[in-house]
């Protein structure tokens, strides 16, 4: 049995089987979504969010025994270690708890008390702490007087600094205090004199308190980096008076002269030691505290960015849009491989006919089946255009956040070092619309704009959190062994970026993989590996039929058991929802594989290497073009961009996103888990206010049911906009040549 189950199944309510079991998979070398996946049977279907919890668990009761222990060796080494000492450390049950017994015996620099301490007023200090009422202090005082010390006044005063510092280091009273900052401390911000002009942004918190206990993540993070960024003075404490009243319940004792001096001390003790001491410390903790709200929600729409509906294999026309430098196309084949690219200007009036014949050409010559478009700069505008041509192609925009990074990156230059970065950026456009999960793998998540805060959150932790999301997604969906890149490869279970180059290298040698078990033939990739990753990598028309599926190959025997029993092949059992349903599950169970893996292979058998990701929905934005064009009361259709914890980020089609306030969220959306707003989710909104200065839009969704609906373009057939005589773009070519030979003449 390992040292921390019984305490992780407790603290997270589960069996303590259940946390051994996961705990001994991962002294085994066993990955978390091949645990989740194919381990449910000794785990008793854990999921993937429990097992990360127990792992984390794991981890931190490790550094809490690995801190204990070297308190221990430091007061040991000491030599002043006691057994009630070593029963109170025994007793700690947290890091706050263990700093607090260890305080006394740290070792720190100089202070009023250690001053005090060296000229001898340690037995001043402990006559007053008795705290006799008969006792005269300043009598007791003059007789510690020396060449330091020159007056009873002298003695008093490091007297009270020792017991001052006393107070401050007694486990006790640092328990208690916590908890009165933790219930009832404020956290209180003000703008510093004379950067009212400079602190614009953060003028909510010029004269801002809010509860600790109560104050929600970003306002946390937004307060702090205002102080860190030098306009806000920032504290945490509570009201002084609960404090000292606190510490007076637990030290003063009597009313005589020497309680007087430590009812001083006490005061001294709060405002220059405990209070500065616990306001860093629930500084920290809020900041943690915030940290770790803020990935937790980057991570959640990293994960549904990730997990965004792909178009799938199609032969694709992708343009990066641009006004001045015209717009890059590219045409990619069915596995996004770059077939052609071009530059066509739709700006400018007098091209507009060539713009129209290089599209037509390039669709027709290679068999192209959809359009996609970056939805950056004169990307509506390009998509007008676009649709003026009555290709007869699905077309659809395409967010570009991070593209631009992709394209300078050295993956990029590894991929295309013969292209410039408009090409590798439209060839991302492209396949972020047929597969957003293989292509966004190859961007830091950082740069793809879908967090909150998450430049000021513990970079480390964040990443490390982002990550697991990426394997996560990775592994749910399943890759293809023989299409992957080497940068989705890495994020399978058991394989890392050394193994995933040995596999493409493997693969260009010998063609394609056509058995999963040829993967043991590569360099570096041993039995542990194999297992771990074998279930998640599928060979489309391969050899063996099963290895399209998420059938692990060691559960291969089961299947082949079951076709056997039908007198079948594999080929004809596989899919064969008739005949699935009616095979019975517990005839399988072995000591190797229970009844939730049996079960699971019969799930699998019925739709094998399905994609849990919803089919793609066509959009169209409502015909408004710039901020210009909206107002407040219209209700248009909206798409989501990004999830905090104050709202919704929706795009309408502007160029700026509208911010749907939590306050203006459907009440469905908040209390229904299954109606919880989703990244890229298609909504109906209403405009709120519009400030065209700072650029802002606010929007309800709440309210959408109510004001002036703005229609969607009807027809493709006719623009979305009126033409405009400098801006020909949402016209059909043959209108905006007429309009041009009016105003210039045939030539």
């Amino acid at each position: 049995m390992t040292p921390y189950g019984p305490a992780i199944a407790g603290k997270l309510n589960l069996k303590a089987s259940q946390v051994e079991a996961v705990l001994q998979l991962f002294e085994e070398g066993a990955t978390i979504p091949f645990i989740a996946r194919y381990r449910k049977d000794r785990t008793g279907a854990l999921d993937e969010v429990v097992i990360q919890q127990i792992q984390d668990e794991s981890k931190r009761m490790a550094e809490f025994e690995d801190r204990k222990a070297a308190i221990v060796k430091s007061i040991t080494e000491q030599g002043k270690m006691t057994e009630v000492l070593m029963a109170k450390l025994e007793k700690a049950e947290t890091i706050s708890q263990l700093e607090d017994i260890y305080l006394p015996y740290k070792q720190k620099r100089k202070t009023k008390a250690s001053v005090a301490r060296e000229n001898g007023l340690e037995p001043l200090s402990m006559l007053i702490l008795q705290q006799d009422p008969a006792m005269d202090t300043h009598v007791e005082a003059a007789a510690f007087l020396n060449e330091k010390i020159l007056t009873s006044d002298d003695a008093l005063q490091g007297a009270r600094d020792i017991l001052a510092e006393l107070f401050s280091e007694d486990a006790d009273t640092r328990a208690g205090m916590r908890k009165l900052f933790e219930d009832k401390a404020l956290l209180i911000s003000k703008v510093i004199t004379d950067k009212e002009e400079a602190a614009a942004k953060y003028r909510d918190y010029f004269d801002f308190s809010e509860p600790i206990h109560k104050i929600p993540s970003h306002r946390i993070l937004a307060v702090l980096r205002g102080f860190l960024e030098g306009f806000l003075r920032l504290s945490i404490e509570p009201v002084e008076e609960d404090a000292t009243d606190l510490l007076e319940r637990k030290h003063l004792r009597g009313s005589g002269d020497s309680s007087l001096h430590v009812k001083k001390a006490l005061r001294d003790s709060y405002k220059r030691l405990l209070q500065p001491s616990l306001e860093t410390e629930m500084r920290t903790a809020l900041k943690q505290r915030a940290d770790e709200d803020a990935i937790n929600v980057f991570s959640e729409n990293l994960r549904q960015l990730l997990l965004s509906s792909p178009l799938g294999s199609k032969r694709l026309l992708a343009v990066d849009p641009g006004y001045r430098t015209g717009c890059k196309l590219v045409c990619l084949d069915e596995k996004g491989d770059l077939l052609k690219t071009g530059l066509i200007f739709i700006h400018e009036p007098g091209r507009l006919y060539d713009a129209e014949h290089t599209i037509r050409d390039l669709v027709q010559k290679y068999e192209l089946q959809a359009v996609a478009i970056g939805d950056g700069t004169a990307g509506r505008e390009t998509e007008q255009f676009i649709k003026g041509l009555n290709l007869a192609l699905p077309l659809f925009l395409v967010n570009e956040d991070g593209a631009s990074i992709y394209s300078a990156s050295e993956i990029a230059r590894d991929e295309f070092p013969d292209q410039d970065i408009t090409v590798r950026g439209a060839v991302s456009i492209g396949r972020r619309l047929m597969d957003p999960l293989a292509e966004l793998v190859k961007l830091d998540p950082k740069s793809i704009g879908v967090g909150q805060y998450q430049h000021d959150v513990n970079q480390f932790r964040l990443k490390e959190k982002l990550d697991q999301t990426v394997v996560s997604c990775v592994n749910q969906v399943g890759v293809n062994l023989n299409t992957a890149s080497k940068h989705l490869l890495a994020y399978v279970s058991g394989i890392n970026s050394g193994i995933a180059d040995q596999i493409v290298k493997h693969r260009k040698d010998i063609g394609k993989f056509t058995d999963r078990r040829q993967l043991m033939k590569v360099s570096r990739l041993g039995d542990k590996a194999f297992e771990q990753c074998a279930g998640f990598l599928r060979i489309k028309e391969g050899d063996q039929p099963l290895d399209a599926s998420a059938v692990h190959p060691e559960a291969y025997g089961i299947v082949e058991r079951m076709a056997a029993d039908l007198q079948l092949g594999l080929s004809t059992l596989i899919g064969n929802e008739e005949l699935i349903k009616n095979i019975d599950p517990r005839k399988y169970v072995t000591e190797q594989f229970g009844l939730l893996t049996v079960t699971d292979i019969l799930k699998e058998l019925r739709k094998p290497g399905l994609d849990p990701r919803a089919e793609i929905e066509h959009f169209e934005f409502a015909r408004i073009f710039g901020i210009e064009d909206v107002h407040t009361g219209m209700v248009v259709p909206g798409i989501v961009t990004n999830l905090t914890r104050f709202g919704a980020f929706v795009d309408i089609g502007v160029k700026q996103d509208g911010l749907v306030h939590v306050s203006e969220i459907s009440h469905t959306y908040i209390t229904d888990p299954s109606e919880k707003l989703k990244l890229n989710q298609q909504v109906t909104v209403k405009v709120l206010e519009v400030d065209k200065q700072r650029k802002r839009i606010s929007l309800s969704i709440r309210q959408a049911t109510e004001g002036e609906a703005v229609d969607r373009p009807r027809n493709r057939e006719q623009p979305a906009r009126p033409p405009r005589e400098k801006d020909l773009s949402g016209m059909k070519i043959e209108d905006a040549l007429s309009a041009l030979k009016k105003k210039f003449g045939k030539g």
